[in-house]
Parts: structure tokens; sequence; C-alpha cells
């Protein structure tokens, strides 16, 4: 099973800044729930970690991850990953994460990652798989943005004190209760819409 995942997120400092933060593997992996490096073994490839919980089971996917290419004058960065939960389960990725500017103190991050799986997580299904990654995105970017917060810009720095830092990101483990709601909430709209169609 195949998945494209396509976001962007605006960020309120300076895209040398956002840049520089997206080159620190270990700071964006802080961001993402569940997820850790393990183990840099050279300047391009790590290993890592990423458990999800889903109600009572838990998926924990151990793997590697290689920085194909890093161009700081494009402020883009490609990255893959492999990784594989015991015997049961394996995934692949492919990210591609990009800078824009966007103003003076604000730009734009836009990742589009491949990602696939096959396996017993397969078996769940894309519609529940992809809700699992849109829950775990909306809490990376959450995550990634307060970081930035903490950056302070240049221009804020020449303009007095700086504001106090907003409070530090909480990992959170992933909502089964909420995310079964959700699928179960798409089902019945979809059912309702079907009767309605009738």
């Amino acid at each position: 099973m195949k998945l494209d995942i396509d976001r962007t997120l605006d960020l309120p400092i300076p895209a040398d800044q956002a840049w520089r933060l997206l080159e620190d593997l270990d700071a964006v992996a802080s961001c993402m729930p569940g997820a850790r490096i393990t183990e840099q073994i050279d300047a391009s490839h790590y290993k890592g970690a990423v458990a999800v919980r889903l109600g009572p089971a838990s998926v924990n996917f151990k793997g590697e991850m290689e920085i194909l290419s890093r161009d700081a004058a494009t402020r883009r960065i490609r990255l893959a990953g492999r990784g594989a939960d015991g015997a049961s389960s394996a995934a692949t990725m492919e990210l591609t994460g990009s800078v824009r500017e966007a103003g003076p103190d604000a730009c734009q991050l836009t990742g589009r990652a491949e990602i696939g799986v096959n396996g017993k997580v397969a078996s769940f299904g894309a519609r529940l798989i992809t809700s699992v990654s849109d829950q775990l995105l909306d809490q990376f970017f959450a995550n990634l943005r307060r970081k930035s917060e903490t950056m302070q810009s240049p221009r804020a720095a020449e303009g007095g004190a700086a504001a106090p830092p907003p409070p530090p990101a909480v990992p959170r483990k992933l909502n089964a209760l909420a995310l079964l709601w959700a699928v179960f909430r798409e089902f019945l709209a979809g059912l309702w819409s079907g009767k309605r169609a009738t």
C-alpha cells in the first residue's frame, strides 16, 4: 500500500532560521510523537525508532534513515527511510522538505512524502492509515511551530527584549478513541450520503 502526503506549514521565523531547524534531524524527530533518533552513524546515515499506539495494539518500527541530498542554497533536503516492526510489518518513506521565504520574518515549510507499508499495518486499510498519518502530522506541525517560536529572529532581537518563549512541546500519544470516532463518523457520513442519493 502506498500513500502520498503533501503538507505546508507557515512559520513565524526567517527562512534561514527555518532551514537550520530543518537540518537538525534530532530536533525535527523530537517533534514527531513517538519518534526518536537512536544513533548517528555518519553525516548522512541515522538509526531511529517510531512507536504508534492503536488502542490495545502497538506498532514499533525500528529502522534507518539516509539524507539523500541537502542544498542550503535552495533550502531543500531529501530523506529516505525504511523500517520494520519485527517480522509483521515494514515501511519505506521518501521525504522532500523545503523552505520558502514569505517575508522578512516568515516562511513556509513544505513537506512531500511517499510512504509504502506492507504486512500487518497494511491490513488496517488506507482510510485508517491516512487518519493516523493526519493526526500524527497535525501533532508534528504543532510541535514544530512551537519549537520555531522559541527561535528569536534577529529583527526581534534588535527591537528589545525577547518575549518569553512558549511552553515546551509535550509529547502526546496517538488518541486511539478519537481516531476510531473519526473513522466511524466518516463511515456514517458515507452511509448517509449513499441513502440520500438513492
